[in-house]
């Protein structure tokens, strides 16, 4: 059921699951579907973590919030955890664009098409390429052999930057991968793209996000927005429940974090119930790189020609890390929204552009210093938009924008981490449970686990550490009661 705001939940639960992001949602749906008893709390008012929308202007418009995008394994996902009507409605998009001094170019980002423009426009011989991608389809999380994606890029490419930015460019805004993380980290989730292109869900995420809700209820899943979670109850090694900012406290059985991982370890359960090799190198955890949005509504009767739904725009001469990560907002990613994109909302466009930040840039300006920034943001989206689509400007008629500082307020996330936390978080995540019993973690970690399909897919993996837990406790009790 749907808990209304002043209603408070009784325990004791199989599990309570702390945030709705893809992965707390589906980790959910997947202890649900196994007959346990679930209840999923969220601090906002939605659910969806950074996968979400808000609307403006009475209505008139809706913006997702992140960046629409994501491979093929997503509709596997959603078919085998959700329900084939969501997974019917995540669709190709055909056509990517990239424009930038260095080329234009569209593509349908598949393997084959990668392979014909690296062979035709950056004259890479054929054998290299293929060679290029044979090694990343063998990569394996496990056997990870230190290489950095700069390192990976080199021994293919040599100094090419223009190819290293044709093959880069699109992961970062999916994963926030930079020259210098693991070439695993990038090496998968690219080869997941590779497999068929790229994929949106049609509908829009409030569809999405809807449906998903509503599945989680019939499945049996309790449901409670407006919940913030202060503390995870720890007696000796067991985790016990959660208690909420007003006091309440809720028994379970089990615990599952969506939260950061930082916030999780450090201030819902605390460093004093760690032990000192775990929790150094919990500190020593990286958190990921945040992100800016402009969300441009485009004013009803107008209308955008079919330049594609993703843009990947910069006016840098060169890629570099710092470059992309410029407050400067040389490089940013537009992602156009047709009438196609939300068949409910009739004859309505809009367009959000996406840029990689960082927080430090955002954290201590003045209230001054933060609007005109963020002014400044709104203007290079405008007049490169306009660049894109010419006259797009003055059909816009509403406009907003978001920042690091945004994206902590809404999401919690420590430093308005979009992307979690850098590969090392990992294993952090993964091995929770063999620190505290019965406290799990799933959420964007290692830059392998982010996005929407790695989310989504870790909240599984998750789900099965949390079931063979329980199955023990039960057990173990079975057991208790014999003697």
């Amino acid at each position: 059921m749907l808990f209304k705001k002043k209603e408070t939940p009784k325990g004791p639960y199989d599990v309570i699951v702390i945030g709705s992001g893809l992965a707390g949602l589906t980790l959910a749906k997947k202890l649900g579907m196994n007959g346990r008893k679930v209840l999923l709390l969220e601090s906002h008012n939605k659910l969806g973590g950074f996968a979400t929308w808000f609307r403006r202007k009475q209505g008139e418009h809706i913006f997702d919030v992140s960046l629409h995008g994501f491979p093929i394994g997503m509709k596997k996902t959603c078919r085998k955890y959700w329900t084939k009507e969501i997974a019917d409605q995540i669709k190709q998009v055909n056509k990517v664009r990239f424009i930038n001094p260095q080329y234009n170019l569209e593509t349908d980002f598949t393997k084959e098409d990668y392979t014909r423009i690296l062979v035709e426009h950056f004259k890479v011989p054929r054998d290299t390429v293929e060679s290029f991608f044979s090694y990343l389809a063998n990569m394996n999380f496990y056997d990870d052999d230190g290489m950095t994606n700069g390192e990976l890029f080199k021994k293919f490419f040599g100094d090419r930057n223009d190819v290293t930015r044709f093959l880069l460019e699109p992961i970062v805004y999916a994963n926030g991968s930079t020259l210098e993380d693991p070439a695993i980290s990038y090496g998968i989730v690219f080869s997941n793209f590779m497999s068929k292109g790229v994929y949106i869900y049609r509908g829009g995420t409030d569809q999405m996000i809807t449906q998903m809700r509503d599945n989680l209820i019939e499945t049996g899943v309790d449901i409670k927005l407006h919940t913030f979670v202060e503390e995870i109850l720890i007696e000796g090694n067991q985790t016990r429940g959660v208690k909420l900012s007003d006091g309440t406290v809720i028994e379970a059985h089990a615990v599952a974090s969506n939260s950061n991982l930082h916030n999780t370890i450090f201030k819902m359960v605390g460093e004093d119930k760690w032990n000192k090799e775990y929790i150094e190198k919990a500190r020593q955890v990286r958190l990921n790189t945040s992100s800016c949005q402009v969300f441009m509504g485009i004013a009803p009767g107008e209308t955008l020609p079919d330049v594609g739904e993703l843009l990947f725009y910069s006016e840098d001469e060169t890629f570099s890390t710092d470059a992309l990560l410029s407050p400067k907002v040389g490089s940013q990613t537009f992602s156009v929204y047709h009438p196609n994109t939300r068949p409910h909302l009739s004859d309505r466009y809009a367009v959000v552009s996406s840029s990689n930040a960082r927080y430090e840039d955002w954290a201590n300006l003045t209230d001054a210093e933060y609007k005109e920034r963020k002014e400044y943001n709104i203007e290079r989206a405008l007049s490169c938009l306009d660049k894109v689509i010419p006259g797009t400007r003055k059909k816009v008629n509403y406009v907003d924008a978001s920042t690091p500082l945004t994206v902590e307020k809404y999401t919690h996330h420590k430093k308005g981490a979009s992307f979690g936390t850098k590969f090392e978080g990992l294993p952090i995540s993964m091995n929770m449970h063999k620190e505290i019993d019965g406290l799990f973690h799933a959420g964007s970690v290692g830059i392998i686990m982010s996005g929407w399909l790695g989310a989504a897919n870790y909240g599984v993996i998750q789900s099965h550490e949390v079931d063979n837990y329980l199955d023990r406790l039960e057990g173990h009790k079975e057991i208790s009661t014999q003697i």
